[in-house]
C-alpha cells in the first residue's frame, strides 16, 4: 500500500474542529449545542460588502490579479495609514485568507529545518503550517498567571540559533486575548534587529481592544522596515470569515517579490470575495464602535461568570474575543468530548476548544480550554451555567 508522507502524518488535528463530529451527533439527538469553540462572530457582515456581491454586473467571472487588484491594495494602504502603518499598495500581497498569507510568508523566509520562535499558547494553525513547511516551532511558554504576557526577552535570546529565521506573535492574541504593549514590541524589535530575524505579527484582531488600551502595530515602530511582516485578514474585522481574503504587508521588497511568486502559483484569490472585501473598507467607524462595545460587554459577562466557578482560573483578555480558562480537571480533551457525548441539562450542552492543541510543548495546557465569546450575552451566561454543571458531574 502506498505510504502517506511523514509530514502528513505529523500534521496536527485542529483543536477547534476535531470535536465537530461529536457536536453533530449531539444535535442529531436533539441536544442544543452552544458553540464556544470557534471564533465565528455572530455580528452581521457590513451591508456594503454583501451588496457589492449581490448587485455587481459581472458577465464573466475572470481571474483577479495574483497580488490583488491595484484599487483594492491602494484602499488597503489608506486603511493602514489610518492605523499608523505607512505603506503603499506595493507593500501588500492579497491572499486567500490570513492562513494563506502565513503559508506564503513561511515559504518565503524559511528552508527545511529552519526554526521560528513563538510564544505559546498560540493559534493552532501556526503549528500545522510549520509542519507543512518542514520547519520547527520553538515554543516559549507564557503563563495564565500574568494573562499570557510576553515572556522575558532573555528567554527568547536563549532559544536563538543559526537556524532561527523569525519570531511570530499574534497581537491581540488568539487564543489568549493578550494585547502586547508598545514596550514589549520594542523589545522584540531590538531582538529582531540584533539577530537579523524577521518579526511576524498576526494582527487580524487589531480593532478589538478594550479598557482604553491602544493597539500598536509592529510596522508603526521605527527601524523594522526590513524585518517586519504583518499577517492580516477581513475575516474577523468585518465578520467575513467565509470570504477568505487576507494579505501580507511588508516593506521588505525581497519578501514581497518572493511571496508574489507563491501568489502567482495559486493564480488568484476569489473575485467575488475581493469585491466584497474592497467594499467593506468603506464601513463607517460607528460600525466598529458598536461591535467593540458589544464584545467588551460579552467579555466582562463571561469573565465575571467564569470567576464564580470554584477551582477555575481564567485569564483577563485585553483584545480579540478569546480567553483561556484553566479547569479543575486533568484532561480537557476528554472533558470536552464527554460534554458532547454524555452531558446535557434540559437538552443543552456546550462545546469548547481544548487548549492543548494551542501548545507545541508536550503535556502543556492539558487542563485548559479556549473560549470564544462570539455568542450573545444570554447564551454566554447559559454556557457558563452548563460548564459549571458539567464540571460538577464529570466523572474523571
Amino acid at each position: 500500500m502506498p505510504k502517506i508522507s511523514l509530514k502528513g502524518q505529523k500534521m496536527p488535528e485542529s483543536p477547534i474542529r476535531k470535536l465537530v463530529p461529536y457536536a453533530e451527533d449531539a444535535k442529531k439527538r436533539g441536544v442544543n449545542v452552544y458553540h464556544l469553540n470557534i471564533g465565528q462572530p455572530d455580528i452581521e457582515t457590513p451591508e456594503a460588502a454583501l451588496k457589492a456581491v449581490r448587485e455587481n454586473d459581472i458577465k464573466v467571472l475572470s481571474y483577479a490579479r495574483s497580488e490583488g487588484s491595484e484599487a483594492y491594495r491602494k484602499k488597503l494602504s489608506t486603511y493602514y495609514k489610518r492605523n499608523d502603518i505607512d505603506v503603499t499598495e506595493k507593500d501588500i500581497i492579497v491572499t486567500t485568507g490570513g492562513s494563506e498569507a502565513l503559508l506564503f510568508t513561511l515559504g518565503s523566509i524559511t528552508d527545511f529545518g529552519d526554526e521560528i520562535i513563538i510564544p505559546e499558547p498560540f493559534y493552532a494553525n501556526y503549528n500545522g503550517f510549520s509542519v507543512a513547511s518542514g520547519i520547527k516551532v520553538v515554543p516559549i511558554v507564557s503563563s495564565i498567571d500574568n494573562d499570557f504576557a510576553l515572556p522575558a526577552i532573555e528567554d527568547f535570546e536563549k532559544l536563538i540559533t543559526d537556524k532561527t529565521k523569525a519570531i511570530l506573535i499574534c497581537n491581540p492574541g488568539n487564543p489568549t486575548g493578550y494585547l502586547y504593549s508598545k514596550e514589549e514590541l520594542m523589545k522584540l524589535r531590538d531582538l529582531a534587529v540584533k539577530y537579523d530575524l524577521f518579526l511576524i505579527a498576526d494582527e487580524v484582531y487589531r480593532e478589538f481592544v478594550y479598557e482604553g488600551i491602544k493597539h500598536h502595530s509592529i510596522m508603526s515602530l521605527k527601524g523594522l522596515d526590513q524585518h517586519a511582516i504583518i499577517i492580516d485578514s477581513v475575516s474577523k474585522r468585518y465578520s467575513m470569515c467565509g470570504a477568505r481574503i487576507g494579505c501580507i504587508v511588508s516593506k521588505n521588497k525581497a519578501l514581497i517579490q518572493t511571496a508574489l511568486k507563491y501568489a502567482q502559483a495559486r493564480l488568484s484569490s476569489p473575485t467575488y470575495a475581493l469585491l466584497a472585501s474592497e467594499a467593506a473598507l468603506e464601513t463607517p467607524p460607528e460600525y466598529f464602535s458598536k461591535v467593540i462595545e458589544e464584545y467588551d460587554e460579552r467579555r466582562m459577562v463571561l469573565i465575571n461568570a467564569l470567576s464564580q466557578i470554584k477551582g477555575l482560573k481564567v485569564s483577563r483578555p485585553k483584545g480579540a474575543f478569546y480567553c483561556i480558562a484553566e479547569l479543575p480537571i486533568r484532561d480537557a480533551d476528554d472533558f470536552a468530548q464527554w460534554m458532547l457525548e454524555h452531558f446535557n441539562d434540559n437538552n443543552e450542552t456546550v462545546m469548547v476548544a481544548p487548549a492543548s492543541g494551542f501548545y507545541s510543548t508536550a503535556g502543556s495546557g492539558k487542563n485548559q480550554i479556549r473560549i470564544a465569546y462570539v455568542l450573545n450575552k444570554e447564551s454566554l451566561i447559559r454556557s457558563v451555567e452548563l460548564l459549571k454543571l458539567a464540571l460538577e458531574q464529570y466523572p474523571n
